[in-house]
């Protein structure tokens, strides 16, 4: 069977899923992350080990909760992200209860200045690629699932009018240029750990971290407005409030580390507004900085 038709019976039998009310839904989710505390699924370890680098200050019982908090959030997250893929994106949007700092992105366009939006992990950010889309064409880049079927059912969960996928791969980077020489907009999740040699360590809550330099390597040869934006959860709802801030012009600036010490600050400000809303489930800190005699902390 080819990815295309998998990925298209997979897309139907969750859409079907997702009509279930949503308190059942979030009822689920909670069951999922009291599964993984249960068994310490990888979910559950990963999360445990990046509070104990990035909170060091916690003692036991607060990093426990922190840490119970985190899963709840996290399976949340994904049972909302199911239902948004498999609904019309006008139901979707209609969750947006609060909008913060729009104007910044209405302006830009309004004035013809390309845009690249900085997304972190944190709340929602496939409900902020349909507020995107609502506002016009964009393109945003994903890294390419090892799997083709995975990587059918991103292309069709996430495809809609306005919107460009763009792989995370060689051509990509050309891609991109264009699109904001062009005076268009790109959206980049700023805190993916990129390969050895792709990017530039600086400090993400107190601890070196591999960055990418893509978006600021952008930025500066461009001279693209540069906005933060995401989507956090208000409410039971589910709920969200969206932001959008201006990024500090650090993050383009000449000098690498200087401009990934700029981008890492901005996510992790952001990130301090609930630390549960951040995926903490991902291994932000693989890679050592070479030299530093430091192992992989997740080994």
């Amino acid at each position: 069977m080819k990815p295309q038709t998998t990925a298209l019976l997979l897309y139907t039998a969750i859409a079907g899923f997702m009509r279930l009310p949503w308190p059942l839904l979030r009822w689920l989710g909670d069951r999922l992350a009291w599964l993984w505390r249960r068994t310490d699924a990888r979910e559950s370890r990963v999360a445990r080990r990046n509070l104990e680098l990035a909170f060091p200050h916690l003692d036991a019982v607060e990093r426990e909760a922190l840490h119970q908090d985190i899963l709840r959030a996290t399976t949340r997250q994904l049972m909302e992200t199911l239902r948004f893929w498999t609904r019309p994106h006008a139901q979707n949007l209609a969750c947006l209860r609060e909008l913060h700092g729009v104007e910044l992105y209405d302006q830009a366009r309004a004035a013809g200045r390309s845009v690249i939006i900085a997304a972190p992990h944190y709340g929602n950010w496939e409900l902020l690629n349909q507020w995107l889309a609502s506002r016009g064409p964009y393109a945003f880049v994903y890294r390419v699932p090892e799997s083709p079927v995975g990587d059918a059912f991103l292309l069709r969960a996430r495809g809609a009018a306005n919107i460009t996928q763009v792989r995370a791969e060689g051509p990509a980077v050309r891609q991109l240029w264009k699109q904001l020489k062009d005076g268009g907009v790109v959206a980049i999740l700023p805190d993916q750990q990129p390969k050895a040699g792709d990017g530039e360590f600086a400090p993400f809550f107190g601890v070196q971290a591999l960055t990418m330099t893509l978006l600021s390597r952008l930025a500066e040869r461009t001279g693209a407005v540069v906005l933060f934006a995401w989507c956090e959860r208000i409410g039971p709802g589910p709920d969200f409030a969206l932001h959008i801030e201006p990024a500090e012009p650090a993050i383009a600036d000449p000098d690498p580390v200087v401009a990934v010490t700029a981008l890492n600050a901005g996510v992790e400000r952001i990130t301090r507004r609930d630390p549960a809303q951040y995926q903490w489930t991902y291994k932000r800190y693989t890679l050592r900085p070479p030299g530093s005699g430091e192992d992989n902390p997740y080994l």
